[in-house]
């Protein structure tokens, strides 16, 4: 698992470097409405999961097994600390903190062992350290995808009848 995860969550902060530094702040501040994320505040989010979710948690199973549930997660605890910081301070906040995430993931080096180990999720309930590993990878690659989704719903209206060729924008 650890050949197969680690390069996708190496490339992230590439990716979404590549994908958003320099870019007007329309398209890093669009969201799809109220109560929903700018490209902005994913970046936020993904730096506050390389803070306290992915390893910290990782750790936290191979420490206390079942017998002691993860913190809580705050899914909007970017809102607070991302303000008043550019993207690009974000962008190179996250990449310096994957640097060291996935450096401790290639220390711990899991094999199926270690991936098998199970821990307590606070809602979830009982989870393996592979699992959890899995759903890094995932996390990460369903928010570059609503990155892209928000970006293009900006041009939702302006593609005309070009629309219905456009998966992203309801088209088929």
């Amino acid at each position: 698992m650890l050949e197969e995860a680690a390069p996708v969550l190496e490339r992230t902060p590439e990716v979404l470097r590549t994908l958003l530094a320099g870019l007007p702040e329309p398209w890093i501040r669009a969201t799809e409405g109220p109560d929903t994320w700018s490209p902005y505040d994913v970046v936020g989010h993904l730096i506050h999961g390389e803070r306290t979710d992915w390893i910290p948690r990782a750790e936290h199973i191979l420490a206390h097994g079942e017998s002691v549930p993860f913190p809580p997660f705050d899914r909007f605890a970017m809102f607070e600390a991302s303000r008043g910081r550019t993207l690009a301070e974000l962008l190179d906040t996250f990449a310096e903190l994957r640097a060291g995430t996935v450096r401790r993931l290639r220390e711990l080096a899991p094999g199926p062992e270690l991936l098998a180990r199970r821990g307590r999720h606070p809602e979830l309930g009982t989870v393996t350290l592979g699992q959890h590993l899995a759903t890094w990878v995932a996390h990460d690659l369903s928010h570059i995808g609503q990155i892209v989704r928000v970006m293009a719903r900006r041009y939702g209206s302006a593609v005309g009848p070009w629309r219905a060729y456009l998966p992203l924008l309801g088209g088929s």
